[in-house]
C-alpha cells in the first residue's frame, strides 16, 4: 500500500470507517463493552447503540484509534508511511507530511507503534540462528567528560540482543537493566528458541560460553574473519545496520523508556517484509482483530 492507493481506496472519512467495521466486525456490529450483538444501527452516522447495556459506541472503542480527533484518512496515511519508511520517519517530518503538529505526529506513530508490538511468540527460532548484540546511545565527544575511547561493552549504552532465524524473523530485546551475562542470554534462548532443532552462531563474547549446555553452540572470531562457511552473524548485523540508522539518522535520540517501541518497529517491518498486505495486517492489530 503506498500513499496513492490510500487516497484512491480511503478518499474520506466515511471510507475509512467503513472499512474499519468490514475489518473489525465483517458487517455485524458487536458491542465492544459488553460483546452483545443485540445493535441498532444509526442511519446517516456511524454508531451503534447496544440494546443490551444501552451503550453507544463506533468501531474506533477499544482501538488503537479510540478518542482520536483526527481524520481517520491522516491514521491511514500515517501508517502507510511508517511502514514504507525502512529507516523510521522522525515525528516532525511526519507531522509536515499530514500537515499536523509534531506533538499530534509523534502521539500517532507512538499509537501506531504499539500496534507493531509482537504478541506472546508461540513459534520458536529453529534452524541456524544467528545471536549478537548491539548498544544504542550517545556517542561522548572527546573533553565533555565522557569516555571517547570506549566503545560497546565498555560504556553506559543501553544493550539490545537480537537473534534472527537465517533467512526469517529476528527476535530483538532490549536490556534495560544493561544485565548481558551468560545467564541472562541462556534465558533469552530458551524462551525464543527451540534448541534441539538449532545450530546458534555468535560471536566469542564471553556471555556465550555456556550456550553449548543447553544448544549446539559454534562461534565466530571476528579478530581473524567475519564469515567461515555458515558460521557468521551478518544477518543480525544488517538488522542493527538498520535498527542504528534509523536511531541516529531519522530520531537522533531516543530515550531508555520508548527504545524498545522503536525496536519492536523495526522488528515488526523485517519480520513481515514478505508480508503481501502489511497495512491490512497492521488495521487488523490496531483493531484487536486475530484471526490466529
Amino acid at each position: 500500500m503506498n500513499l496513492i492507493q490510500v487516497y484512491k481506496q480511503f478518499p474520506d472519512h466515511a471510507a475509512c470507517i467503513k472499512h474499519l467495521e468490514a475489518v473489525r466486525w465483517s458487517g455485524s456490529p458487536k458491542c465492544p463493552y459488553c460483546n452483545s450483538a443485540r445493535v441498532t444501527s444509526a442511519k446517516d452516522e456511524f454508531r451503534h447503540h447496544c440494546n443490551n447495556c444501552k451503550t453507544s459506541f463506533s468501531v474506533t472503542v477499544g482501538t488503537m484509534f479510540h478518542h482520536t480527533h483526527l481524520d481517520l484518512q491522516k491514521w491511514f496515511l500515517a501508517i502507510t508511511l511508517i511502514l514504507n519508511a525502512k529507516k523510521g520517519i522522525a515525528a516532525r517530518q511526519l507531522g509536515r507530511d499530514l500537515e499536523i503538529n509534531k506533538n499530534t505526529a509523534w502521539y500517532l506513530a507512538m499509537r501506531i507503534r504499539k500496534a507493531m508490538l509482537e504478541p506472546i511468540e508461540r513459534e520458536l527460532l529453529q534452524g541456524i540462528v544467528e545471536m549478537d548484540e548491539t548498544y544504542i546511545g550517545g556517542k561522548p565527544r572527546p573533553g565533555s567528560g565522557g569516555e571517547p575511547l570506549k566503545r560497546g561493552r565498555g560504556t553506559k549504552k543501553i544493550p539490545v540482543v537480537g537473534m534472527i532465524e537465517r533467512g526469517g524473523k529476528i527476535k530483538a530485546v532490549v536490556k534495560t537493566d544493561r544485565k548481558i551475562d551468560s545467564r541472562s542470554l541462556m534465558n533469552l534462548v530458551r524462551r525464543g528458541v527451540d534448541a534441539k532443532s538449532t545450530t546458534l552462531i555468535t560471536d566469542e563474547f564471553g556471555g556465550y560460553f555456556r550456550m553449548k549446555q543447553i544448544v549446539d553452540h559454534q562461534t565466530v572470531n571476528h579478530r581473524v574473519w567475519y564469515v567461515d562457511g555458515l558460521k557468521h552473524t551478518n544477518s543480525c548485523e544488517s538488522f542493527w545496520a538498520l535498527l542504528k540508522r534509523g536511531i541516529v539518522g531519522q530520531y537522533h535520540k531516543v530515550s531508555v523508556k520508548h527504545l524498545s517501541k522503536y525496536v519492536d518497529e523495526f522488528t515488526y517491518r523485517y519480520n513481515n517484509r514478505k508480508h503481501e498486505d502489511l497495512f491490512g495486517l497492521t488495521i487488523e492489530r490496531g483493531l484487536g482483530v486475530d484471526h490466529e
